[in-house]
């Protein structure tokens, strides 16, 4: 029983820390990235404030349409059920190959409980993608209001 609390705390502690992994992606390159305006004639008469405010308003009509700013790959999922799937079969024959027979599916389900975690970690780390299509249509709105998107940040 000792050993049961100990992977689901190792599984907890694990999926934690994916969670923080995946809220902590900040910069250009990720979902939380504002556009950077360009100081055009249009940001020089409306001034700063307004210009965030326009871009505020982009986002949100991106939104309003069904866009997201990051994309959905279920990377997390994916990755965690490869995790699971590969140590839970590695551990299962491991299990037998070293005359365990009867640690066969306890190996297994343990294998597979650590692999998944690991995997559903992996995930974390690359699920921040930033939406394309998201980030075009913001330009395109904001180009349409007069200001020009230099980047994003």
């Amino acid at each position: 029983m000792n050993t049961l609390v100990k992977l689901i705390t190792l599984c907890a502690s694990a999926l934690a820390f994916a969670g923080l992994a995946g809220c902590a992606a900040t910069g250009p390159n990720s979902p939380s990235a504002k556009p950077v305006l360009y100081p055009n004639a249009t940001l020089n008469r409306v001034g700063a404030a307004q210009g965030q405010a326009e871009a505020s308003a982009c986002m949100s009509r991106a939104v309003a349409t069904g866009l997201t700013p990051d994309e959905k790959t279920n990377e997390v999922g994916r990755r965690a059920g490869e995790g699971a799937a590969t140590a839970g079969v590695a551990s299962a024959v491991g299990a037998l190959l070293t005359g365990r027979g009867s640690d066969v599916l306890r190996s297994g389900a343990i294998g597979a409980a650590v692999g998944g975690s690991a995997g559903a970690v992996s995930g974390a780390f690359h699920n921040d993608r930033p939406n394309t299509t998201y980030r075009h249509f913001v330009q395109r709105c904001l180009s349409e209001r007069g200001f020009e998107v230099i980047g994003w940040n």
